[in-house]
């Protein structure tokens, strides 16, 4: 019946996410906040995966930068050499045209092999997101239904007492009243000898003093 539900709800979270544009969750402060007030565990491994992915992407446009910076120079040299060659015939330097096309031709294999790859990186990256994201919302579903059961085990118990707290005032005020009506009775008899006398703890009339005949 559990997975069942849980199942469901998966069902019903993807539907719900349909369209919307998901932060990277692995870059935003916010998910790290909350997963770390709950627990990374059960998504760890959607975690790694997508900053693996998040760091080949970086890594790729890094290298991708710095092979056309050196394919723009080694072309700005190519073109220097040719200039060169055209002046004074040499097989050397025609040596070192090949040499430099051959770099080139490396650059340009490297770079369209890096082209392929980042453009399936980014859907790549969005369907681990969205594996994590559904993942966080089962789990912050989990979460907050046995905090809101806690929660109401918590506040019956607390109402539970507060009655029980009512009581006992209560039942405190009755005994204190019948304290002093006994106390009352004795002194009346025995003096204030009475508290000595029935080794009393405290002086019921502190609390209910007798009254006088300017009282009444």
């Amino acid at each position: 019946m559990e997975q069942k539900e849980g199942r469901f709800k998966r069902e019903e979270f993807a539907k719900a996410l349909e369209g919307k544009k998901l932060p990277v969750l692995t870059l935003d402060n916010k998910w790290y906040r909350l997963l770390n007030k709950l627990s990374r565990e059960s998504v760890k491994s959607l975690e790694e995966e997508l900053n693996t992915l998040l760091k080949r992407q970086g890594k790729i446009h890094t290298e991708t930068k710095e092979i056309k910076f050196h394919k723009k120079k080694l072309m700005n040299d190519i073109v220097t050499m040719v200039d060169e060659l055209e002046q004074n015939r040499s097989p050397k330097l025609e040596k070192k045209i090949e040499d430099t096309k051959k770099l080139i031709d490396a650059c340009n294999e490297r770079l369209e092999s890096y082209k392929d790859e980042m453009m399936e990186l980014p859907g790549q990256i969005d369907r681990v997101n969205l594996q994590l994201m559904l993942m966080t919302m089962e789990y912050c579903y989990k979460e907050l239904q046995e905090n809101t059961s806690n929660i109401k085990e918590i506040t019956d118990w607390v109402t539970e007492v507060r009655i029980q707290l009512k009581k006992q005032l209560v039942r405190k005020q009755e005994l204190e009243i019948q304290n002093h009506e006994i106390y009352s009775y004795m002194h009346d008899i025995f003096g204030a000898d009475v508290v000595d006398m029935f080794d009393m703890q405290y002086n019921p009339e502190e609390k209910y003093p007798r009254k006088t005949s300017n009282d009444e």
